[in-house]
């Protein structure tokens, strides 16, 4: 498998690259950001490990980049400690995120995670497994993860997120989600019922109705999933 490491620290970018060549891992070891998009365009990359600070073009906004197109696991590999950047490179699309100093065994340990849990979502097949953003649901298995977390969805919560992550990039009328998701034909009074699902499922993802990040709404028609 094809690993991406991004890291200006050189001795750091190394001593990932040698852990990972015992574990005969084709790695590609980069020491600034400004050409792996290139990259990815000709390589089939399985896993990236992104440091956050760099001189060029910072991890996060890497990871931004990435996420366009991309939707192979990301892991953070940084000196920042503080909980703010942590959450923020998981909201953006990161699945892991690890702090320096770090244990290389331990990098080595969730690598592996990360590409079996990879693998088996891609072994689904994909019309019954939607993976972006953070956001892995499975119809098949009637499973969500949020940001590598499996969270519990009730079935009519589920089905809403299916249904929204299916049309993702589109506004879904308001109308239109109640008669998929309930199967009935929908009343104006039905809107208070789909608002308080939509607040429940904000509140498990951790998101504000004020400026949300997922869920968006549309006044007057309906609600969004950017993609």
């Amino acid at each position: 498998m094809n690993i991406l490491v991004v890291d200006d620290e050189v001795e750091v970018a190394d001593l990932i690259e040698i852990y990972l060549k015992k574990e005969n891992y084709q790695v590609y070891k980069y020491y600034e950001s400004k050409d792996i998009l290139k990259l990815l365009d000709k390589v089939k990359i399985d896993l990236a490990i992104l440091d956050v600070m760099m001189k060029d073009m910072d991890g996060f906004s890497l990871c931004k980049k990435i996420r366009e197109k991309y939707n192979f696991p990301i892991i953070f590999v940084t000196a920042k400690v503080e909980e703010g950047f942590k959450i923020e490179g998981l909201t953006i699309g990161a699945d892991d995120y690890l702090t320096k100093p770090f244990e290389p065994l331990e990098l080595v340990a969730r690598v592996k995670a990360h590409l079996r849990r990879y693998k088996e979502y891609n072994e689904v097949p994909k019309e019954n497994v939607i993976d972006f953003r953070g956001i892995v649901i499975n119809q098949d298995t009637h499973e969500f993860y949020f940001n590598e977390k499996k969270i519990n969805l009730t079935k009519i919560e589920f089905a809403i997120m299916w249904y929204l992550c299916q049309n993702r990039g589109n506004v879904v009328a308001v109308d239109d989600l109640f008669k998929n998701v309930w199967q009935e034909k929908y009343y104006e009074c039905d809107n208070n019922t789909i608002m308080v699902h939509i607040r429940h499922l904000r509140e498990k993802m951790h998101d504000t109705s004020k400026n949300p990040k997922y869920i968006k709404t549309i006044w007057g028609v309906g609600y969004k999933i950017e993609k």
